[in-house]
């Protein structure tokens, strides 16, 4: 399995464990968080790093993340349990759909994009030579299955460009 993939798995189930928005200003139950607060965190320390904004996606209820994608980084083929709702914050977020991982065949999705990651699709996504942010909202509780068994982080990196 594709290490990103692996790692994106790994994150979906590290989430529970990451710390709520601590940083956050709140006033009146709003919340303030700029860009450099947000808590990213890896599982592995390498590769993607996530933020849970809002909620918590292993528990009833909507959730906002955020996952950080070092450049070079991605998923290897996966799918969730519930529709994801991704809007890409910053770089080009690189999706492809199928069981077989083609960096040939991604769409390259820039930053202010849409994307709906509907459940049971399967799916692999990532960075190419730029860090990409992308936020997704869901609600939980939701899991993510890898095609081929648990993620290999030494092989989450694109094929390097000719």
């Amino acid at each position: 399995m594709n290490p990103v993939k692996a790692i994106q798995s790994l994150i979906v189930i590290a989430s529970a464990a990451c710390l709520p928005v601590a940083a956050a200003q709140t006033d009146h139950g709003f919340i303030y968080l700029p860009p450099e607060e947000v808590p990213f965190k890896s599982p592995f320390g390498v590769g993607p790093e996530q933020a849970i904004l809002y909620g918590d996606p292993s528990k009833p209820g909507v959730y906002v993340v955020r996952v950080r994608f070092p450049a070079g980084f991605h998923s290897n083929p996966h799918f969730h349990s519930q529709d994801r709702h991704a809007t890409v914050i910053k770089g080009t977020w690189w999706n492809g759909t199928g069981e077989e991982l083609d960096f040939n065949k991604a769409k390259p999705i820039k930053a202010g994009s849409y994307v709906l990651h509907p459940a049971g699709g399967i799916h692999w996504d990532g960075a190419g030579d730029e860090e990409t942010i992308v936020q997704i909202t869901g609600i939980g509780p939701v899991e993510t299955t890898p095609v081929r068994g648990p993620p290999d982080p030494s092989k989450s990196h694109w094929p390097s460009p000719k």
